[in-house]
């Protein structure tokens, strides 16, 4: 129900669909000859487009990106990666037969950089799919297969292709990896995701350490600068908007270990 429910709700909230209901409602405004309700929403829908082409986009991914370094990779030796989905379209590669990297794919071309750095290393794969109706198409057995033809040897894999979302990830990927005391994984997502997905896995038992990618500024010197277009802009706003929601209702719900978790060297006794 949490998982319907978010995606419900979401469809509804998300910076591109408010803009569409301000538009829709200062047209509905106008025809009526409430002048003053549509100038309210022609208003609420230019300060979104205003707030898509700004900096702020960038203001708010960045303390997302920062907050968690790259795991010191000399501290030990390393028992596997977690790669989370997100950076395969598992519908468009089962309906082309070809691989459908998407904006998240460095989760997947890191991974590889990184197994073919530490050979020793099992690598696993945690994501189903997030739709609210599923297609035939598996991200799981997408990123398999680009993994094997990448070169990952097939014994070095572990897929998990039921979750759907963060916390599944976590759930479902200690159900299958079986962790053991002093083993060390490292977790490839997003920059902007892992202060959240850190939260999850650590709420759920399994202690991971971060190997963050896919990061979608370059510092400080973003927040000077305004986007691009106004859909990139807005679709950096959507990412953010939602990762910060998602940050609050993951810990109200108990899914996290914290509203904003911190780095720490032992992630399984920090917030």
């Amino acid at each position: 129900m949490f998982f319907y429910a978010a995606k419900v709700l979401w469809a509804l909230l998300q910076p591109s669909g408010l803009l569409l209901l301000a538009i829709g409602a200062a047209s509905w405004s106008l025809s009526r000859g409430r002048l003053v309700l549509a100038g309210r929403m022609a208003g609420c829908a230019l300060a979104l487009a205003l707030a898509g082409l700004s900096p702020l986009p960038n203001l708010l991914l960045l303390p997302l990106e920062l907050r968690f370094a790259r795991a010191d990779l000399a501290a030990g030796p390393v028992t596997g990666l977690i790669i989370l989905g997100g950076g395969e379209d598992g519908e468009v590669a089962a309906y082309w037969h070809a691989h459908a990297l998407n904006e998240g794919g460095e989760r997947i071309s890191e991974a590889v950089a990184l197994s073919r750095a530490l050979p020793q290393a099992r690598v696993a794969f945690s994501g189903g799919t997030g739709l609210l109706v599923p297609g035939a198409g598996s991200e799981g057995a997408a990123t398999r297969d680009m993994l094997v033809s990448l070169g990952v040897a097939p014994e070095r894999l572990l897929i998990e292709d039921r979750s759907r979302d963060t916390w599944e990830n976590a759930v479902f990927s200690k159900a299958l990896i079986q962790p053991k005391p002093g083993e060390r994984w490292l977790l490839i997502t997003s920059a902007w995701h892992m202060p959240r997905a850190m939260g999850v896995f650590r709420r759920a038992g399994f202690p991971v350490e971060p190997w963050p990618v896919d990061y979608r500024t370059t510092g400080w010197r973003s927040v000077w600068w305004p986007a691009a277009s106004p859909a990139d802009g807005l679709r950096r706003l959507e990412v953010v908007t939602k990762e910060y929601v998602g940050l609050a209702i993951y810990w109200l719900n108990g899914r996290s270990s914290a509203l904003y978790p911190a780095p720490c060297v032992r992630a399984a006794v920090c917030n």
